[in-house]
C-alpha cells in the first residue's frame, strides 16, 4: 500500500509527527527499530507536564498508543536504503521489506558513544549518570560528580559542569590527549584530573556511587557524566537520498518547515543541526507534520515550499 507519510524512526521526533498526522487523516507508517537515544534513557526531567520525570520507553509507550489510536501503523525494522520513485519514496528494510509513500520523514536520530564498563552503565542513564549538560546539568547541583569521558571533550565537559557544581573529578577513561590550555582551566578551577581507565562502575541499583580506576583506586560520586564525543548522526539514508549534511553529519532543512533540500523530504529530531532536546524533537515532529499535510491537500504542492527547498542553505 502507498502510504502518504513513511517515517523512519519511532522516537520522541517521529512519535509526535505520527500523531499530528494521524490526526489529519493520512495512512501514516513509522519504521522503528527500537534503539535510539529515548530506548535507553531511563529518566526526563525537564518535560513541561512531568515535574518528577518520565522515561524514554514510557514516554515512547505513551506515544505509539496515541499515535496506533489514530490509525497509524507501526513496523519494527531497520532501514537501510531510501529512493526516490515516480509515486514518491520506496524504503528499503534490514529484512528486505519495501515501504513507499508520498513523502519522507527522517526521524532517525543520534545514537551517543558510551563506554563498556563493568557494573552496567546503562541502568543509569537518565537517572544518576547523563550526557546532557542542557537537560541534566541541573541534576549535579550540590553533589560530587565524575565526569568519565576522553580527552578536549571530557576535559570540556568537566568545565561545563562546574556551572551546576565545583566538586567534580574529570577521567580520562581512553587517555586521549587533553590540551595544555584545559588541564591548566581545570586545575585552576578545582577539577582533579585522573588519567587513567575506569575498570569498574559501583551503584546502588540506578544511582552512581562511584568507580574503581584501573590502578585500583576508589572515586566517590553521587552523579556521573559520560563524554567521549564521536556519536553517530544517522543520517545515511540523507545522504543517499542527496540530503544537505552539516560537516558535522547532522542534516540541514528549513527552519520554517523542516523540509530538506530534497523535495517533500523531511528531518526532525535529533538528526538535525541543533540543540539535541527532546521538547524540541517534539516541536520538529509536530512542525514538519504540518508542512507535510501542507504538501499533500494541495495538488501543486504547496507553494510556500517550493522556495524554501532553496533556502536550506549550503552545507558548512
Amino acid at each position: 500500500m502507498l502510504q502518504d507519510c513513511v517515517i523512519v524512526g519511532g522516537g520522541i521526533a517521529g512519535l509526535q509527527a505520527a500523531i499530528q498526522l494521524g490526526r489529519y487523516n493520512h495512512r501514516v507508517l513509522v519504521l522503528d527499530s527500537g534503539d535510539g537515544r529515548s530506548s535507553y534513557c531511563l529518566q526526563y526531567h525537564n518535560l513541561l507536564g512531568w515535574p518528577d520525570g518520565i522515561s524514554g520507553p514510557e514516554l515512547r509507550q505513551h506515544g505509539r498508543i496515541h499515535a496506533e489510536r489514530l490509525g497509524v501503523t507501526f513496523v519494527s525494522g531497520r532501514a537501510v536504503g531510501a529512493k526516490q520513485t515516480d509515486e514518491g519514496f520506496a524504503v528499503e528494510t534490514e529484512s528486505g521489506e519495501t515501504v513507499r509513500a508520498k513523502r519522507l520523514l527522517l526521524a532517525t536520530g543520534v545514537m551517543d558513544r558510551l563506554p563498556e564498563l563493568k557494573g552496567e552503565l546503562t541502568p543509569c542513564l537518565g537517572i544518576s549518570i547523563y550526557v546532557c549538560p542542557d537537560c541534566d546539568g541541573y541534576e549535579l547541583t550540590g553533589k560530587r560528580a565524575l565526569v568519565i569521558g576522553s580527552g578536549n571533550v571530557g576535559a570540556r565537559m568537566a568545565l561545563t559542569l562546574l556551572y551546576w557544581t565545583r566538586n567534580l573529578v574529570y577521567i580520562n577513561h581512553e587517555q586521549t590527549g587533553v590540551d595544555k590550555e584545559l588541564i591548566a582551566q581545570m586545575e585552576k578551577s578545582g577539577v582533579e584530573y585522573v588519567n587513567e581507565a575506569v575498570r569498574e562502575l559501583k551503584r546502588d541499583g540506578s544511582f552512581l556511587t562511584g568507580v574503581v580506576t584501573a590502578s585500583g583506586r576508589t572515586l566517590k560520586a553521587e552523579r556521573g557524566f559520560v563524554a567521549f564525543g564521536g556519536n553517530e548522526v544517522r543520517s545515511n539514508l540523507a545522504q543517499q537520498l542527496g540530503v544537505r549534511l552539516h560537516a558535522n553529519r547532522h542534516v540541514l532543512a528549513d527552519p520554517r518547515t523542516k523540509m530538506t533540500n530534497v523535495m517533500n523530504v523531511w528531518a526532525a529530531g535529533d538528526v538535525l543541526a541543533h540543540s539535541e532536546q527532546t521538547a524540541i524533537a517534539m516541536g520538529d515532529g509536530s512542525q514538519a507534520a504540518i508542512w507535510i499535510h501542507k504538501s499533500l491537500i494541495e495538488p501543486q504542492g504547496s507553494q510556500a515550499l517550493a522556495p524554501l527547498v532553496a533556502a536550506s542553505g549550503p552545507e558548512t
